[in-house]
């Protein structure tokens, strides 16, 4: 499958991730999303039940299509993503204890069936 999309980092690992991660994966060293040092929004957050990165990645998606795989996503970010994102968004929570699995890649398979065109397919 080849998607015009760009695939970047959303970690808290930084660069780490393209050192330990992306080999393993077999994935080019990608991009890394700069998480902006506002400490005083992120707590407020925290309290509010929303994820500290949820804020970022959906003025980093600006309005565009995205799939973010996380282990802490909750319906707290689905709700605010919907209310806060004009464009089709997937908030997919990975099982910490296993990993991506193909259980998980289906569900991005399907969901870009779905919003994609089929020229990207």
């Amino acid at each position: 499958m080849v998607l015009d999309c760009e695939l970047i980092w959303a970690t808290s690992w930084m660069d780490d991730a393209n050192d330990c991660i992306a080999t393993r994966l077999g994935l080019p060293q990608l991009a890394i999303v700069a998480w902006p040092d506002a400490p005083a929004t992120e707590e407020q957050d925290v309290r509010d039940g929303l994820h500290w990165k949820t804020r970022t990645l959906v003025a980093k998606a600006g309005g565009r299509p995205f799939v973010w795989l996380d282990d802490e996503i909750t319906n707290s970010d689905r709700v605010w993503v919907s209310a806060n994102h004009s464009g089709p968004a997937l908030l997919h929570r990975v099982n910490p204890n296993s990993g991506l699995t193909p259980v998980d890649y289906q569900a991005v398979d399907e969901w870009l069936a779905q919003v994609c065109s089929p020229h990207l397919r």
